[in-house]
């Protein structure tokens, strides 16, 4: 359950993922340049048109969870009292992972289980 998150914080993982690797490819190829000299020029051009394409995918990616946050429902989780969004008929909830859904068929009663181990 550590790594369990919600789709929308998903997303924005996702989208820091590419910021790093974009940006950890950049400098590496600068690294070209200082081991290589003006030889290692091609390298860091390389590395930089590569890591760019690496920072407009997370551009994207950020985009995206952000359209996506906008037509998201918006709910009271149970567990915390706090309001989270929720995308599709499953989600977690973003502060505290709880399980939440929009689909009665797929909730699961507490109250129930306590009753039938009493």
């Amino acid at each position: 359950m550590f790594f369990k998150s919600s789709k929308i914080n998903e997303f924005r993982l996702w989208g820091l993922l590419f910021t790093l690797f974009g940006m950890g490819l950049m400098i590496l190829g600068t690294s070209g340049i200082v081991f290589w000299g003006q030889a290692g020029k091609w390298f860091a051009g390389v590395f930089m048109v590569i890591g760019m394409i690496a920072m407009l995918l997370s551009v994207g990616v950020y985009f995206w969870a952000g359209m996506l946050s906008t037509s998201a429902v918006i709910l009271i989780c149970p567990e915390c009292n706090r309001h989270t969004k929720i995308l599709g008929k499953t989600d977690r909830c973003m502060y505290c992972k709880t399980k939440l859904t929009l689909d009665p068929n797929q909730a699961t009663d507490l109250d129930e289980g306590v009753a039938e181990k009493a």
